[in-house]
């Protein structure tokens, strides 16, 4: 008996039962992805167009479709006919919806959409969306004044993001150092439009931001049409400016453009020469104000003086001064003065007050009971000392003593007549 050739197993239908011992070949895998990818319907798209190859007389033609936001990109193919179709072909940089199938191209194991239709988005749908995102921002608080920082007086070190070897480096870095020439610039050259100008901003914008010299940062870019000025209004670009801990200044265009990077921004500048002369002091100008303070200090300290030499002149004149013993010479009279003044009135007074005791006195010794005994009368008293009023006060018999202006003497009652 010879040996038959053993069956080969089959494929697994789905993903999950593949084993090592059991794998899909890579045509089945890229089939299956294939058949996938075509069950989905179309959809519109919209980005900014960054690579077109124009093949005259192919019927297809072939470009690449960048993400506004984020470094993400799909291949598109779309007829030359539809193409022709349009008033103008798209170019690098346009903004573009296109309405497309996703299809995968199993030989070369790709995905990319296949278009049927592509319309330019025009300015003023741009500005729509512009006007939409400014409101949902504002509303977020990243427009409020209250965020915006002040300007250093005398930035050491300025940032500067702009486009390579651009007018408005020149501006910037010519008029500041015109003002003062000490400044020193740390600049950035970068896209200042285009699919890399937000990525590119941005990244400059961390960069200075993150270095401790650097003490404002400035944003250039001369002006341009509403497409050139889009990555200034992008999203991205206005939220990293938004977290920016060092002062930003924005000039970007002329003074009519108004991308969002302006709201955001902590000064904004018409043109770049306006945001050269904000950032520095013009030196003429200052050592000007320096001369005029000096010279009205100057002439403040030079009034004080001449006002107090007045003042002390006309105080030296003073006849107190002048003759300083006057004073006290004034002073000394009016205390002899005073002092015969005390002593006229103490004279006086005692005067008074002496005749008023020779007054009292001669009242005194008129009242006084020896006056009356001079005068013959006598005080009869009792032998316990009681003065006799009435000749019942004694009895007969009974001794008295009898006092007299000159002496006294002892008797005894012998009778009593009332």
């Amino acid at each position: 008996m010879t040996d038959q050739p053993t069956a080969p197993l089959p494929l697994p239908e789905k993903a999950l039962d593949t084993t090592a011992s059991r794998p899909w070949p890579v045509r089945v895998l890229s089939e299956k992805i294939r058949v996938y990818v075509d069950r989905m319907p179309p959809v519109w798209v919209e980005g900014q167009v960054v690579q077109f190859n124009n093949r005259p007389g192919s019927g297809q033609q072939y470009l690449t479709l960048r993400d506004t936001d984020l470094d993400v990109s799909l291949p598109v193919t779309i007829f030359s006919r539809i193409l022709a179709m349009l008033p103008v072909p798209p170019g690098e940089g346009d903004h573009v919806v296109i309405h497309a199938k996703p299809t995968f191209w199993t030989k070369r194991g790709t995905l990319q959409m296949q278009a049927s239709e592509i319309r330019a988005v025009g300015v003023g749908e741009l500005l729509a969306r512009i006007d939409q995102l400014r409101r949902v921002l504002a509303a977020e608080g990243l427009f409020d004044p209250d965020r915006k920082r002040p300007l250093p007086f005398l930035p050491a070190v300025v940032g500067l993001v702009c486009g390579r070897e651009s007018k408005a480096e020149h501006d910037v870095v010519v008029n500041a150092r015109a003002r003062w020439p000490q400044v020193r610039f740390e600049i950035r050259e970068v896209a200042v439009q285009g699919v890399n100008a937000v990525r590119e901003v941005g990244a400059a914008i961390a960069e200075l931001d993150a270095r401790p010299e650097v003490e404002v940062i400035v944003v250039a870019r001369g002006g341009g049409s509403v497409e050139d000025l889009l990555p200034f209004s992008n999203e991205a670009l206005v939220r990293t400016a938004a977290a920016c801990r060092t002062p930003l200044v924005s000039a970007i265009g002329h003074e009519t453009d108004a991308p969002l990077l302006d709201l955001v921004a902590d000064y904004r500048a018409s043109t770049p020469t306006d945001a050269a002369k904000r950032i520095v002091p013009d030196v003429a100008e200052e050592r000007a104000r320096i001369t005029q303070a000096r010279s009205r200090m100057r002439g403040a300290v030079a009034a004080l003086v001449a006002r107090e030499q007045h003042g002390l002149d006309g105080v030296r004149s003073r006849p107190v001064l002048a003759a300083p013993q006057v004073m006290v010479e004034w002073r000394e009279r009016e205390v002899v003065q005073a002092i015969g003044h005390a002593r006229h009135a103490l004279n006086a007074l005692l005067l008074r007050a002496a005749g008023e005791i020779g007054r009292l006195a001669a009242q005194v010794r008129a009242l006084s009971p020896a006056s009356t005994l001079e005068r013959g009368y006598a005080v009869v008293q009792r032998a316990d000392g009681h003065v006799v009023r009435s000749p019942d006060d004694v009895t007969v018999g009974s001794g008295i003593h009898v006092r007299l202006a000159q002496g006294s003497l002892e008797a005894e009652v012998t009778a009593a007549n009332a």
